[in-house]
């Protein structure tokens, strides 16, 4: 049994503006859907990049490469 419903991921994925690799990426991370909406930088936040790069960017760290997009 899932810990976070579809509609959770959904919001996460639609207030953070991610692709369903991003999310796929996210999820492999252990990220949660409170945790990625957390993390969204506010305006005078201006050294924060956004969320998709941020996940994007330790993605890559941590397993060497980024999943594509085969649907976008």
């Amino acid at each position: 049994m899932a810990k976070y419903k579809k509609s959770d991921w959904t919001e996460a994925k639609k207030r953070c503006r991610l692709n369903q690799a991003d999310v796929q990426m996210a999820k492999e991370l252990g990220m949660t859907p409170k945790s990625l909406t957390k993390n969204i930088p506010s305006p005078n936040q201006k050294w924060k990049d956004p969320v998709k790069i941020w996940i994007r960017d330790l993605y890559e760290n941590k397993f060497g490469k980024v999943l594509k997009n085969e649907s976008c």
